[in-house]
């Protein structure tokens, strides 16, 4: 659950550091608030390309998940080869392993 954000704080500052400011916010796919909060509270940003893929293919698998559980629970799903479903994870997996290792 997100606090509510329920202080303002303002800032002067030049029309082009406040360009800068906001071009780097959306570059780390933030918005302004956010960023300047994690920038000033010595939190350090990490952007991870290739994450939006990765995370549309494990949400589809946890669908598949989801009505897989469905019909067995209703009965109709007897016998289940779960190869290619762990298959997937795996391959998630090992993308996000490689991911890490890039970030750290």
């Amino acid at each position: 659950m997100k606090k509510k954000k329920e202080a303002i704080i303002t800032a002067r500052m030049t029309l082009a550091d406040k360009e800068r400011i906001q071009k780097k916010a959306e570059q780390a796919g933030m918005t302004v608030t956010d960023y300047l909060t994690t920038c000033a509270l010595g939190k350090k940003i990490v952007r991870v390309e290739g994450m939006d893929e990765i995370l549309m293919e494990l949400k589809a698998q946890g669908r598949n998940l989801n009505q897989l559980t469905t019909l067995a629970n209703m009965g109709k799903l007897t016998v289940l080869r779960g190869d290619d479903l762990a298959d997937g994870y795996a391959a998630i997996c090992e993308q996000l392993r490689r991911i890490l290792r890039e970030v750290t």
